[in-house]
């Protein structure tokens, strides 16, 4: 069971890397690399959930052009970013 948590979230971080657009693997991948050890499946499957929606939706959410949809783990990558004042 173990082993397989650790598969998916290898398998998670490689997809947070390399998505298409060099500005949201930059965001995900230091993301991924900090906190998928932390997560547990249901975790896991909120990252997942993050990673089926397009880079310009998740652009929008972190600049702030969008409202982000109800995700533990969207939350969290959004709060991370450190705003301009």
């Amino acid at each position: 069971m173990n082993n397989d948590l650790e598969y998916r979230r290898k398998r998670l971080r490689f997809r947070a890397w390399h998505r298409g657009t060099k500005e949201v693997d930059l965001l995900l991948g230091p993301f991924a690399d900090t906190n998928l050890d932390g997560l547990d499946e249901a975790g896991l499957a909120s990252f997942e959930a993050l990673l089926a929606c397009s880079d310009l939706e998740i652009m929008d959410w972190v600049i702030g052009a969008a409202e982000p949809p109800e995700n533990p783990v969207v939350a969290r990558l959004v709060a991370s970013i450190p705003r301009a004042r």
